[in-house]
């Protein structure tokens, strides 16, 4: 817990993500990853729709993603089957915790899907920063297991709800790498109103 404002400045400076492949063990326990969502789900919610929703994926339902994966991949892309699809089991197994994000807006809702979605994003961040506020480093993917139609129907996803991400948790096995960050100035303006 933050004791004090420049401790949250801290934490807020120095949160990154790390490579998936560089996790290792430990991950958050079962007590410490329902803390984690519990902290990430207190996120803006317009209409307090809760419009997402987290499905952990456990170690012993690994090789059960995977195999998921290498369907999806060549049910996609015909003529994959002979292919080397060792990359996909690699994302499968890679970091000691793993947990699915996804938007599930709620339709007819006077609150637009936009706003929804957005709150989808706003929950995946706080997921980052809960993450690393207990101690791990976290890493959220996308990629093409995200945007799967095969993959979002086994995870029971209907029309118009979407993958936003794989959250994969644990200790990194090396000092993070700071990543080059936008300049401030080139992504703040101050807006200037037109005259007739």
């Amino acid at each position: 817990m933050f004791n004090d404002r420049t401790s949250l400045l801290t934490h807020l400076a120095t949160r990154r993500s790390g490579k998936p492949r560089d996790m290792v063990a430990p991950g958050p326990d079962a007590a410490t990853l329902a803390e984690i969502l519990r902290l990430a789900t207190r996120t803006p919610d317009h209409g307090k729709l809760a419009p997402w929703r987290f499905i952990t994926i456990a170690d012993d339902q690994r090789a059960a993603f995977a195999a998921l994966l290498k369907q999806s991949w060549i049910a996609e892309n015909p003529g994959a089957a002979g292919l080397d699809l060792s990359a996909l089991d690699q994302f499968a197994h890679q970091a000691p915790t793993l947990v699915l994000l996804t938007s599930t807006p709620v339709s007819p809702s006077k609150i637009p899907l936009w706003e929804q979605q957005l709150s989808a994003g706003a929950v995946a961040m706080n997921l980052l920063h809960a993450a690393h506020a207990h101690g791990f480093v976290a890493s959220w993917l996308t990629g093409w297991a995200a945007y799967s139609p095969h993959v979002s129907a086994a995870f029971g996803l209907g029309e118009g709800g979407r993958i936003v991400g794989y959250f994969f948790i644990g200790t990194p096995a090396r000092d993070l790498e700071e990543r080059p960050r936008p300049d401030p100035n080139a992504v703040i303006r101050t807006w200037e109103p037109r005259h007739a």
